[in-house]
């Protein structure tokens, strides 16, 4: 009855724990039963999967409860079961891992992307509370990856994609460094399986090469090991595939250019062992300086413990050499999911959720609700990226992301630290507040009780979210009055670029709709989110669309107006404008630049005093403010392009272009080569920070007519980090 899953309690029995295999086998049968008649993509029963992913986490020697979960993680999702039977049946912790690992798939979302940023945020709230859940759902993961060449290339690719952003990094973060691995090699033989073919056989040749090099220096540190009484056991590696990979595309090397391709790794019993073992290789080979780093001392931040140091062989060739106990070893493989072997009880938990408090600190800040790309973002920086170790003045360390600023630093202390900052001083010597610090360094935050607090430019400084959170509740608590201000401004702003003039009633009225849509109470309470950076006006720039449409309504167009009734000096068109007023050619004729019209819009002419006739757009805010005044009634004609012009595309116009954007080192570099690779010249460039982290630019390129503007807007849209292109003014 158990033959499928014989191996799994196989693998159970080799551990030294004591598992529940009758809860155990309950909930396999009760998974079977539930998936019968249910086929992976490769044609495999669907229970196969669910057996797999239990495997993988009973190799992490988890709990009988974890292994039922993994038994059962895909029953509430894919069958017709609900989470109270799975209680009823297997108990409270086994329902609520398994209701972690449930995808949000019965609630209507917007799109994909906001899909998958709930399906992240209901993932980490369950995580927050019982770290089991990413175990699971990484060997869930895990497994998905070996099975994925069977499924069509676009979903190979996305799955590969969400894997290397998300997944591996997670993996990193929680100190999983075995399965961190397996699954960047998996990712990238999808993403790029033919750079990925290449090195795997670059690695074959040099490995195979110098095979007799890393025998002999294993050789030479066993021998004198084993002359001085070690215990010890020795191995011997080759860089990743995906490391390799990384370090070409990275610091762009070639292949040849990786020194430390090679690694021995040296596992021996207790930290005293591990220096001594360093001495002994110090002696024996020369050490490359600056290649040096005790993780012991100074652990990582997901547990990691080992000695790193890199020598030169005698024949020339440098390795690296790790050295660490079992213990760590253990933790090294398996990261935090290492301390279910090896302690247990409430003190083993207080480390473990002291270890974890990263994931608190990313849910418990109430913007994430409102905005997905925020907590996108705060994953990027604050969870997947590289570690920086600064020092405080009293020598305790301080772990913050590759590229934080001193800002980032003082926050990290305290809010009080950060929101008291005058200054701060690197080893000793003052430095600007928006300095990163280096591995190492000893940072001394100024503090002045006669402070006024943060200042709205430190948004665009910080790098950590606990840093702009905690900035934003500085602004929230004390500048409320401010930041509707600044929130009105910001909303005013968006508004005036929909052409239509609005009172004020009507935009509250807007915002306070808009508000009502997303929770919140009043129109004030928008505003103040706006000014204190905790939503920008370009995330619920559709919603204000939609409301700005329904209460501020078009004006109706006044009757055309015949030419003869208006007083104009027929004299020699603008040439080429290709602009007919009112069955009239041959007038002077400039483009409004309030406007910019394009070959394909509706438009109206306008008779200036001296200047001929000027074009603007039908819904320009100038024509749609004037056109019922009587002062200026009989100053307006009909005009249209002529069909030629918006058809052949012959000659060019002026379009204006704003796009908004999250900041990148790359953003204006792509968006000059999307125009470059279309052909679209580019008159001119400038750029606008907002209170957010979001940049806005504008650009004036060469467009043939309205099709050939959207298809513009369209590539700029495509680029990585554009939040929204919209149609720009002078």
């Amino acid at each position: 009855m158990y033959q499928p899953i014989q191996n799994l309690l196989n693998i159970l029995a080799r551990t030294e724990k004591k598992y529940d295999t009758d809860k155990i086998c309950r909930a396999y049968l009760f998974a079977a039963k539930l998936h019968e008649g249910q086929f992976r993509v490769s044609g495999d029963p669907y229970i196969s999967h669910p057996i797999a992913v239990a495997e993988i986490v009973a190799g992490l020697e988890l709990d009988t409860d974890s292994i039922c979960a993994a038994l059962l993680h895909d029953t509430v999702e894919d069958c017709d079961i609900s989470l109270d039977t799975i209680r009823e049946q297997f108990g409270k912790e086994t329902a609520f891992l398994v209701d972690g690992l449930t995808k949000l798939a019965k609630i209507p979302f917007a799109d994909k992307e906001e899909q998958q940023v709930e399906n992240l945020r209901k993932m980490f709230l369950a995580m927050s509370k019982d770290i089991r859940v990413i175990f699971i759902k990484l060997c869930d993961r895990l497994h998905n990856m070996r099975t994925l060449g069977v499924k069509v290339e676009g979903k190979r690719r996305v799955t590969a994609l969400e894997t290397m952003q998300v997944y591996a990094p997670l993996a990193h973060r929680l100190g999983m460094q075995k399965i961190k691995h397996e699954l960047e090699n998996l990712s990238l033989s999808f993403l790029d399986p033919i750079g990925y073919n290449e090195i795997y056989r670059d690695i074959e040749r040099r490995y195979g090469q110098n095979i007799g090099f890393i025998e002999k220096a294993k050789g030479q540190i066993a021998d004198k090991l084993n002359e001085m009484h070690f215990d010890f056991v020795m191995e011997g590696r080759v860089k990743s595939v995906y490391s390799i990979y990384k370090k070409m595309y990275e610091q762009n090397k070639n292949f040849d250019e990786i020194y430390d391709f090679y690694a021995l790794r040296v596992i021996t019993e207790t930290e005293l062992d591990c220096y001594t073992i360093l001495g002994i290789i110090h002696d024996m080979f020369k050490s490359i300086p600056g290649r040096f780093k005790d993780y012991i001392s100074t652990p990582k931040p997901n547990l990691y413990r080992s000695l790193h140091t890199t020598v030169i062989g005698r024949d020339g060739i440098p390795f690296e050499v790790q050295i660490r106990t079992r213990e760590m070893h253990h933790v090294a493989e398996y990261g935090i999911a290492a301390h279910w072997k090896y302690k247990s009880g409430e003190s083993a938990k207080a480390e473990i959720d002291s270890k974890l408090e990263w994931i608190s600190k990313l849910i418990e800040n109430e913007d994430y609700t409102r905005d997905p790309d925020e907590f996108l973002r705060s994953l990027k920086i604050d969870i997947f990226h590289d570690e920086t170790f600064v020092f405080t003045p009293k020598g305790d360390v301080v772990v913050l992301p590759l590229g934080s600023t001193l800002i980032d630093f003082a926050y990290a202390i305290h809010s009080a630290v950060g929101n008291k900052m005058v200054g701060a001083k690197i080893n000793g010597t003052i430095a600007p507040i928006d300095s990163v610090p280096e591995n190492g360094q000893i940072v001394e935050v100024l503090t002045s009780s006669s402070s006024k607090g943060p200042s709205r430019d430190w948004l665009k400084i910080v790098k950590t979210a606990e840093a702009r959170n905690k900035i934003r509740q500085w602004f929230k608590k004390e500048k409320r009055t401010e930041n509707i201000v600044v929130g009105k401004n910001e909303v005013d702003k968006e508004m005036r670029r929909y052409g239509r003039a609005y009172t004020e009633a009507q935009k509250n009225e807007i915002v306070s709709n808009v508000g009502s849509r997303m929770g919140i109470q009043t129109a004030d309470d928008l505003y103040n989110m706006i000014g204190y950076g905790g939503l920008s006006v370009s995330k619920i720039s559709i919603k204000l669309h939609d409301e700005f449409e329904r209460v501020v309504k078009p004006e109706i167009a006044p009757a055309p107006l015949e030419l003869e009734d208006i007083k104009v000096k027929p004299h020699t068109g603008h040439k080429g404008s290709g602009v007919v007023i009112d069955g009239v050619e041959g007038l002077s004729v400039k483009f409004a630049k309030c406007c910019n019209p394009l070959p394909g819009d509706k438009i109206i002419g306008f008779v200036t005093k001296g200047y001929g006739v000027s074009v603007h757009k039908r819904e320009c805010y100038n024509v749609t403010s004037m056109i019922d005044d009587e002062r200026y009634r009989d100053r307006f004609v009909t005009a249209h392009f002529e069909q030629a012009v918006v058809q052949e595309a012959k000659q060019t116009y002026e379009a204006y272009i704003q796009i908004f954007a999250e900041n990148s080192m790359t953003l204006l570099a792509d968006i000059t080569m999307s125009l470059a690779d279309m052909r679209v010249a580019l008159h001119a460039i400038n750029t606008q920070t907002k209170p957010t982290a979001e940049i806005v630019i504008n650009l004036v390129v060469g467009c043939k007519n309205i099709e050939h503007y959207y298809s513009i807007v369209a590539k700029l849209k495509s680029i990585p980090n554009v939040n929204d292109v919209v149609r720009g003014y002078a």
